[in-house]
Formats: C-alpha cells, structure tokens, sequence
C-alpha cells in the first residue's frame, strides 16, 4: 500500500493529527434536511466509530466524504485543503475510499473482475487478467478467504461477497477508509480477521470511519465515537471514555433494556415440533450443518436462537422453511408433517421465513414499498379474475401502519427507504399471509437500536395473538431481553436451553463458544435411506 513509503517516524509525528474534515456540511433533499451544520474530523491512524439510528444522516455523510453525493453547503477539507469530490473515482485518486452497507457487487463476474472493475491492470493496451487474479488472491488470502478468484461473485455465499467488497476497498490503496457496515454478514472468526486488517492498516497511516449497528465491535475497535441523531452531531467522546449505556443513551435518549417489549413468558399449545432434523451445509453438501436438532414451539411463544455464524442457523431456518432439504427427521406444525412439502405449501399451512438477506431474497428492487409488502398475498386480493388494487391498498395500508413502516408513500420505491423500514417492509409481507409460526433469520442485520426495538415490539405483538414465532441472532441482547427462550447452538447442535431472565451475557457467550469442534460426520454416517 501506500503508506508503507511512509517513514515510521513520519507515521508516528502525524498520528492523531488531523487528516479530513467536515465544516458545517449540510445536505437537503427538498424540504427534507439529511444533515446539518456537521462538524466532523477524521484524524490520521485512528478509527472513528460514527454511531447513530437509520436515518441519522451517516450514510449521507459518509457519501458525501466520498464523493457519492456533494454536500448542500459547507466545505470538505484534506490536509487542510478544500476538495469538492464530483465523484467516487475522484475520491479514490485522493486516497479516500468506501464500503457501502448494501453489497455493490456485480453478480455475473469473477471475483477479480469485481475487484478491479473501472481500474483494471493494462498492459500493452491490453487487461491483465492473469496479473489481476494473481493481486486478488493476495488480497483474500490476507482476508483469510482463500476463494478462487476465477468464481463469479453471484456464486458466493453473503459473508463471501461482503469480503470480496472489503478486498476490493483494500485494493484502492486508501489513506482513508470508510467502512458502512462492513461485518453484517460475517461470522465471528471473519470479524475477527477483518479487525487484524484494520490494526495492521491504522498502523500504517491509514484512518478509518467505521459504521456498525454492533456496538460491542466499535467498544472494542475504534478509537472515537461521534453520535449523530436527526442530522446532527449530538455527542463526541474518546472511545476509552463511554460504554455501551452511554452509546445507546446518546443514540435513542433509552437504556439498552428499555428498548424491548416485555415478554409473556405464557405459553400455549405446542404448534412447531421439530424432531432429530439433519440437513446437509448448501455451500458443502458433503458435511452436515444441522445434525439432530429437536425442539417445541409453543403457541403464543417467542424462541431466540443464538449462535455464532457457521452454528447451522440459517441452515436449520432455511430447512423448516422449505428451502432446504431436510436429510432426516419430522416437521410438524400443528399436526401435519411438513417435512416433504415445498415453500409454497408450508406458507399456505401457516410457516413463513423472513430470510438473512433482504436484499436478495426478501425484496424485489424494481417495485414500490406497497408491491413489495403484497406480492406474497397477491392471491388474496383476487376478485372475478382480477387483483383488486382497492382490497390491496387497504390491506397494506393496514399492515404498514402496524409494522410502523416510514415511508412517504407506499407507492414510493423500495430503495428511498432505510435499512430498517425495508426490514419492516420484509416481515410485513410475512404478515400478510396470516402466518401461525414465523421464522426470522437475523432480523436485525444492520438496523440500529431504534429500528431494532420496533422490530421487537412487533414480535412480542405477534405474540400476544397466539402465533409462534421463532428467531435466530448473533446479537447476545436480542436473546436476552426478547425472547420467553433461548436455545444456542453451535456445530450444527442445540448445545443448551437458557432462560433469559437468570442467564448474563458472560454466560450465554461461554456456551456457544464452548468445547473444541468435534469432526463433522460424513452424510451417509448421518442419515437413513428413508430419509
């Protein structure tokens, strides 16, 4: 990179110093003003948690630092010289490059073809792509994701794809890094790399932006914490100075424990019996992501799964929802066996997903926030052969309200809305197929407190009418306070059952991080020819 010309006594001279600064930037849309009067430095080898709730104004401000969108008014300075970025590329010849939240990724080419796109290697008048395969597998390899670089982007997995965006930013040799969300879709151990990166950048010269909705990750990482709520900055504060009581105060004016509904902890009838269900990893279909997994879901009950990423989570959801096939074991909801029924009949027996990936599989993006809440129940608004866009209106109308979906109109689209409205939107459309369970994997990913509180009062909600409704998290507080239990897996495996009223943080994270990793049992080891 380079930084590594940089002297070491030249690095440490300029440490702290001011390298990027944001004076009385304003940004309107309309009538409607994203920030205002902000006041924003990024100092040279630090890393700055920027902290606040969907629609806080990050995002913009961020953009704007690099070059996506121009300020309203106010002045952007660089070494203490006025820049006005007229585009990403400008930026990026200035040394300042971004991660966005929402992957950019074009799905139909290479990992090496994405990483380069709009700068390839030429030689000769020619691209090298042997040479650009060749400096994309260096850049994984220090990711530790040894991935081909020859495989389309579309083929990979969420928390591959958000690598290959980070490879991709390391590949632009920025002096300043802006990072929206860079670890809503990676495990722990890719966390765990991904924070060794940014050490090794920091102490290199490189400063650092860092988003997150994961409070613990910017605790533990960044050096400053800047709180912007409604477009303004609220709050400054070395990181060494606050905690996350502080954090979240600052944020939404609530302690974190106030954010969630009170759980019934009343449960019914059993409604979801889940017995020894094996299901094979999509990604590797020569190992087991689920091996032996039983449970009851109660009427009226809410069940927090928790886990580390790579427990089988999403693979056990995805399997009672239909999108993976169950190896062995019985599904029954209510009854009947849904083991060997596909998506579309589960949803009609009253089991629906909210999946991991909103973007991809939740949300179609060319439709408006109404379409998309109603294309799940469209059959429902049928009327001698027609839809009838009044029964549909209505219906949404009355499912938005209730999910509290923020929007300044249904017929807007799906994309003028934040991280949290369009999560609203996805378990909205859930809702209107009248679900008896339903099943959200992560519902939170990368929506902030605020956001997530909503979510939660919804679930708590369904509750209270006698549906069933199990989740899965890697956010330890999710579990604690907005569930009746937890169940924590890991290696495929329910490992325990806790209560969430006499279980802590520091115990429910020892559970899930327990004993050594046992080998994984080949599938023919696993399952039976009935299967």
């Amino acid at each position: 990179m380079t930084t590594d010309a940089a002297p070491a006594a030249d690095l440490a001279a300029r440490r702290g110093e001011v390298i990027m600064r944001a004076e009385a930037v304003t940004k309107a849309y309309g009538g409607t003003h994203a920030l205002r009067g902000v006041e924003f430095e990024l100092r040279v080898g630090e890393v700055t948690a920027l902290i606040g709730e969907n629609g806080a104004g990050k995002s913009t401000l961020m953009k704007i630092l690099a070059g996506v969108e121009q300020p309203s008014t106010g002045v952007i300075t660089l070494d203490g010289v006025p820049v006005d970025f007229r585009s990403p590329t400008e930026a990026v010849a200035h040394g300042v490059a971004i991660i966005h939240q929402e992957l950019n990724l074009c799905p139909n080419l290479s990992i090496a073809d994405n990483i380069f796109l709009a700068r390839e290697e030429v030689r000769g008048g020619f691209v090298d792509f042997a040479a650009q395969r060749r400096a994309s597998a260096e850049f994984l390899a220090r990711l530790e994701e040894p991935l081909d670089p020859t495989m389309l982007a579309g083929d990979l997995r969420l928390g591959q794809q958000q690598l290959v965006e980070i490879a991709r930013a390391l590949a632009e040799d920025a002096r300043i890094l802006i990072m929206d969300e860079p670890t809503s879709a990676l495990s722990h151990a890719e966390v765990e790399v991904l924070f060794r990166v940014i050490r090794d950048l920091t102490s290199r010269g490189v400063s650092i932006v860092y988003i997150s909705h994961h409070l613990d990750e910017c605790l533990e990482l960044a050096d400053n914490a800047v709180v912007l709520r409604d477009g303004r900055i609220v709050a400054e504060a070395p990181m060494a100075d606050v905690d996350l009581g502080w954090i979240v105060t600052q944020m939404v004016g609530r302690e974190e424990g106030d954010l969630y509904a009170p759980m019934a902890h009343d449960p019914g009838e059993v409604l979801l019996a889940v017995r020894d269900v094996v299901v094979a990893d999509p990604d590797s279909p020569g190992r087991l992501a689920v091996r032996g997994v039983s449970f009851d879901l109660h009427a009226g009950e809410v069940i927090g799964i928790y886990g580390l990423m790579g427990a089988g989570r999403t693979e056990l959801l995805e399997a009672l929802a239909g999108r993976n096939r169950i190896l062995s074991g019985s599904v029954e909801l209510d009854g009947v066996d849904l083991a060997h029924l596909d998506v579309a009949r589960r949803i009609d027996e009253g089991l629906i997903l909210v999946p991991e990936d909103r973007q991809r599989d939740g949300l179609v993006q060319t439709l408006s926030v109404g379409a998309n809440m109603a294309v799940s129940a469209v059959g429902q608004f049928i009327r001698r052969g027609f839809v009838s866009r009044k029964a549909e209106t209505a219906a949404v109308t009355e499912t938005g309200t209730k999910v509290r979906v923020k929007t300044a109109s249904f017929d807007a689209p799906i994309g003028s809305l934040s991280g949290g409205n369009q999560q609203k939107v996805v378990i909205g459309k859930a809702l209107l197929t009248s679900p008896r369970v339903l099943v959200l994997d992560e519902p939170t990913r990368g929506i902030d407190v605020g956001a997530k509180a909503d979510i939660f009062a919804l679930v708590a909600a369904q509750a209270r009418t006698g549906r069933a409704v199990l989740f899965a998290t890697s956010e330890v507080g999710e579990v604690l306070y907005a569930c009746d239990r937890i169940l924590v897996m890991a290696r495929g495996e329910i490992v325990a059952e806790l209560d969430p009223r006499t279980t802590d943080r520091e115990q429910l994270m020892a559970v899930a991080d327990t004993s050594a990793t046992p080998s994984t049992p080949a599938i023919a080891d696993s399952t039976n020819d009935g299967a």
